[in-house]
């Protein structure tokens, strides 16, 4: 069926005329109507602008005018970016009556490239959980077990995509939250380094400081999908702060060194996951590279450091906005900045000495990374978990939330770019997914590496939807 190709075999099906894009749109719709009533993953639905879209790009390639590399593909994307005409609620009550003037430049840039939007997906309030849930749209399950989640804050995004509702589309990450709900969902997805795909447009505003952590990025089914979407969306905007002119380069893997971590600073891991990291630096000692066991120094700190940034700064911002109105956010949005609540607002002294602590961390990780270009290593401590819990065990000890993410959260305290993968099951059929990160602006050699690793590894069955 056509919704089950990749991103990447559709749009050669639709340029060549093999497939049309209103039976390619056709086909998600019918499948979104199967699907979303048990998974959840969508705020809206844009059916009847999609099929408009499809009928005009099937005239187009009748017609033989230049057609984008998406032309006629059906994509998502999260209901943090603005869509014109369209709410971006981003999971909130406070934002019923938002209406987008002008499309975020990741959906400027997808249509340009001439992708149909067929919704916008699912995310917790404020993008502030690993779980996606709101007043909004309700919570979104996990289309391989639907008694857990699919992550967050791109929970609907990733649900969409693995569901084969969506072929691919936008997230965004300030820890974690495209990876997560990849290695969740059993798809690929994308952090940037900030500023390298725009962030215009996105609700929360990806500026400063918020924009030292977070960023926008691509996700769908293969590494190969992903790099589709990045090369369409990545290049200079003048509009985010974050933004240099960077050019799509290529990658040169001749010789490359790659660090194993099987754990970030000794922190355990569920027994499949580190299953999933030695199966991939086996495929990639097979594929010629070095494989090496690699400890960085310096930056044990870096989880606590991030939730000061992520958590500490944003909680009197975030305690502003809702006041008078706290009963109309949901759990979603309060779990984890309610815990900053609790603290004294940071004075400027700690965020200064902060912001040093963080540039030193980053200068120091970034030495050993000339030696070791990119780090294999988990994508998270635990497989999707059972909607709401807590504590689970990993290994030798149970960990918590804080601990299952700290193989994530560093990469965004430090600016550096992270592809996630699939790459096992655990014994319940539950997919995994193993991480890649590398120095700034490293995404080609991250996606690059990452396809060589597909193609050795084999196609990556989703789940049986």
């Amino acid at each position: 069926m056509l919704n089950r190709l990749t991103l990447t075999q559709m749009a050669a099906e639709l340029r060549s005329g093999r497939a049309s894009s209103q039976e390619t749109v056709e086909a998600h719709l019918r499948q979104i109507d199967a699907q979303n009533s048990r998974i959840n993953a969508f705020v809206s639905i844009f059916a009847e602008e999609a099929r408009a879209a499809a009928k005009a790009a099937d005239e187009a390639r009748v017609r033989q005018r230049t057609l984008g590399p998406l032309h006629g593909v059906p994509l998502t994307i999260k209901d943090s970016f603005d869509v014109a005409g369209q709410p971006t609620y981003c999971g909130s009550r406070l934002r019923l009556d938002h209406r987008a003037a002008k499309d975020s430049t990741s959906a400027a840039r997808l249509r340009a490239a001439g992708a149909i939007l067929l919704g916008k997906t699912n995310c917790p309030e404020f993008l502030y959980n690993y779980e996606t849930d709101n007043y909004i749209a309700g919570r979104t399950n996990n289309p391989w077990d639907v008694t857990r989640t699919s992550g967050g804050s791109s929970g609907g995004e990733a649900a969409a995509i693995a569901s084969f509702c969506s072929a691919g589309g936008m997230g965004s990450d300030g820890g974690g939250s495209i990876r997560v709900p990849a290695h969740f969902c059993g798809i690929a997805g994308l952090k940037p380094t900030p500023g390298r795909v725009p962030a215009t447009g996105h609700f929360p505003l990806i500026a400063h400081p918020g924009g030292l952590l977070g960023v926008g990025g691509p996700m769908a089914r293969t590494a190969e999908d992903v790099r589709l979407l990045f090369q369409v969306t990545a290049g200079h905007d003048d509009q985010d702060p974050f933004s240099a002119p960077v050019p799509l380069r290529p990658a040169e893997l001749a010789g490359l060194k790659i660090g194993l971590m099987e754990r970030f600073n000794g922190v355990p891991v569920q027994p499949a996951i580190t299953l999933a990291v030695d199966a991939a630096g086996r495929v990639l000692e097979a594929l010629g590279f070095a494989v090496e066991p690699f400890e960085p120094r310096g930056i044990e700190r870096a989880p606590e450091l991030w939730w000061f940034f992520f958590g500490e700064v944003a909680a009197p911002f975030i305690k502003k906005m809702i006041a008078g109105r706290e009963r109309d956010v949901h759990w979603t949005g309060m779990e984890l900045v309610g815990l900053a609540f609790e603290k004294p607002a940071p004075t400027m002294e700690q965020v200064i000495e902060n912001l040093g602590a963080r540039d030193a961390m980053r200068a120091a990780l970034l030495r050993q990374l000339r030696d070791h270009l990119v780090i294999l290593l988990p994508a998270c401590g635990v497989a999707a978990f059972p909607h709401r819990s807590r504590r689970w065990a990993a290994g030798e000890k149970e960990i918590g939330l804080f601990e299952a993410m700290t193989p994530l959260t560093f990469s965004n305290l430090l600016g550096l770019p992270a592809l996630v993968i699939p790459f096992g099951r655990t014994e319940e059929g539950l997919p995994v997914g193993v991480q890649l990160v590398a120095a700034p602006y490293g995404e080609e050699l991250l996606l690059d590496l990452a396809v060589r690793m597909e193609e050795a590894r084999g196609p990556f069955a989703g789940p049986r939807v």
